[in-house]
């Protein structure tokens, strides 16, 4: 519930440290709130490399090293201690985990607002275990991070879908139509199985003009590689890119982008690229979609079992992730084709 009576803040540090889909999120929710407030000064307290994805949002960026600097109850205090040097009169958990907590609670008891996100894990759980394909559709986190803000007393409307801003083209000699494909995740149950993963490859690399393999290094790199190796016209990013914020300006300028329920969905959505999004053990309608993208571009199986997780980190009941299977590399390809000729 909103509280117009008490006098608004007008210094307010949001906190969200990972993960890093969860953290691409929050510009949404920052970019409703600055075009509705734009006197109240914010700061953006997350790790350092998740910088860029509030770059032009006018919003301070308080750099948080939880591995090093800021780790344990030791670095929170710590971090608690310069915080307040900041002169916020307003403390945003969009965490709420047991680091922000201890932050959220130091700087409660020196007398500054805190408001936490309601993240109502229970709920998700239970509407997992009680799906209804028809009719479920919880509240997008996107929201759930601008009701945090809400609870201070501020008044302002949902965030609009993201719209498309030129960005400089990290690779402008490569031209044709693009494609970015993310077949990876942090669970197997939101990861594209690997044999499909090669046929979907194979299948985009034919029909497109260039196809960019997303992911980080270990076997996703390897993988990318591979592909790379056979077909002339893919290229693997791992490596190529200096950072994370010419990753979000590729994938601006690219055609499609072909990703599971993972980060690169959510940069798609911050770049409002045409987006593919594969989905296995979860579903998009538990919150997580990413925001303001073309839910026409879903592709999922209709199955009873699923999703069987509100994060893909469960076991799949029989064994195989059928749920992935379902979705075929033609499928995907077909799916990319129909998303072009839409925004075209």
């Amino acid at each position: 519930m909103v509280i117009t009576s008490r006098r608004l803040p007008h210094h307010i540090l949001v906190v969200r440290l990972s993960a890093m889909g969860d953290v691409a999120m929050l510009p949404h929710a920052l970019a409703a709130f600055r075009a509705a407030y734009p006197e109240v000064k914010v700061t953006v307290a997350t790790r350092p490399q998740f910088k860029p994805f509030f770059e032009g949002l006018g919003v301070e960026f308080l750099p948080v090293d939880v591995r090093n600097r800021y780790h344990g109850l030791k670095g929170m205090l710590a971090l608690a201690r310069e915080v307040r040097a900041l002169d916020i009169d307003a403390f945003a958990d969009a965490h709420d985990v047991l680091r922000s907590f201890v932050l959220r609670m130091v700087l409660r008891l020196h007398g500054i607002r805190t408001a936490r996100i309601r993240k109502r894990h229970l709920h998700k759980w239970w509407t997992v275990r009680h799906f209804d394909h028809k009719h479920t559709n919880l509240k997008h986190t996107v929201v759930r991070y601008c009701d945090v803000l809400r609870r201070f007393g501020f008044d302002f409307a949902d965030p609009k879908p993201p719209v498309k801003i030129d960005r400089p083209d990290p690779m402008p000699e490569i031209k044709g139509v693009r494609i970015g494909f993310a077949p990876f995740s942090a669970h197997r149950g939101k990861t594209y199985p690997e044999a499909s993963a090669r046929r979907a490859v194979e299948l985009l690399s034919a029909r497109f003009d260039h196809v960019f393999i997303h992911g980080g290094g270990g076997a996703e790199a390897d993988f990318a590689k591979q592909m790379e190796s056979l077909y002339p016209n893919v290229t693997a990013l791992h490596g190529r890119l200096s950072g994370l914020d010419e990753e979000i300006n590729l994938i601006s300028n690219l055609d499609c982008v072909v990703s599971m329920d993972s980060l690169v969905m959510h940069l798609a959505s911050l770049t409002a690229t045409p987006l593919v999004s594969v989905w296995g053990a979860t579903h998009p309608s538990v919150g997580f979609f990413g925001y303001g993208c073309d839910p026409q571009g879903i592709l999922q199986a209709d199955m009873k079992c699923r999703p069987c997780s509100v994060y893909g980190n469960k076991k799949c009941r029989y064994g195989d992730y059928r749920c992935l299977d379902a979705i075929t590399p033609e499928m995907i390809v077909d799916k990319v084709e129909e998303m072009i000729r839409k925004y075209r």
